[in-house]
């Protein structure tokens, strides 16, 4: 005769497979924190991918999903299939109204490309840096992993400084125009480098500018201070 399960039973046999899920789980939590961050830096790099393959509806909902944490600008984001990499500011607008007028933020935030031009990425040059970075530096902490203890709070700060530095000034220049903000034109650095450099080293978002490599820098940092203070803490926690 076959017995049937009691209710208590059957409560305990799932609780065991709860504690063993979560045991599997605190053991094997950066292989999962890397599979995260895998895909969460992965699909705004498909976005372009189905808008040139026509797969619209797909891209669209990536693009929906990120704006909730990217500005998404267009001038500052990169582009896919098109005839450059980056445009300027001048070349959005142009592209969206047909001339060089003024253009709010929420409607160049809207702008995804065209044929013509490849479609964005759905986030910008920084995000690629910054998140991207959390993938990079977790895989050479996975790698190091056993020799690596961890940056100190205090170290961790100092190199997430910058971005806030960087992306504070962007912001509140932001406020003045996205045209007229003296982080577009620089002039302060020009003046203090005595023009040193090509004019469009100082102007602009384009790659190659100041400001693209101060946002791919600076968020690289910010990623290195994050995840090599954070990953190795999470370690010895869990160790505890």
């Amino acid at each position: 005769m076959i017995e049937r399960t009691s209710p208590q039973s059957a409560a305990d046999i799932f609780a065991r497979l709860v504690n063993r899920l979560a045991e599997w789980m605190i053991a094997h939590w950066l292989l999962i924190a890397l599979g995260f961050l895998g895909l969460w830096n992965l699909l705004p790099w498909l976005a372009p991918v189905f808008m040139h393959w026509g797969w619209t509806l797909p891209a669209k909902v990536i693009y929906t999903i990120y704006v909730f944490f990217c500005h998404q600008l267009p001038q500052r984001s990169w582009f896919l299939f098109g005839k450059q990499f980056t445009y300027s500011y001048q070349d959005i607008v142009y592209a969206i109204q047909g001339n060089y007028e003024y253009m709010i933020p929420l409607k160049m935030r809207a702008f995804i490309g065209n044929e013509t031009m490849g479609w964005k990425l759905a986030w910008s040059d920084r995000m690629v840096s910054f998140y991207g970075g959390w993938f990079l530096v977790g895989v050479v902490y996975a790698v190091v992993r056993k020799r690596w203890r961890g940056f100190s709070l205090t170290v961790a700060i100092l190199l997430m400084l910058p971005l806030a530095l960087d992306g504070g000034t962007h912001m509140l220049s932001d406020l003045g125009g996205l045209r007229t903000g003296f982080r577009e034109s620089n002039a302060w650095l020009a003046a203090l480098t005595h023009h040193a450099f090509a004019p469009e080293f100082y102007q602009g978002d384009q790659w190659g500018s100041f400001n693209s490599i101060a946002r791919l820098v600076t968020g690289l940092l910010g990623a290195l201070g994050l995840i090599g203070f954070a990953f190795p803490y999470i370690d010895r926690a869990l160790e505890r």
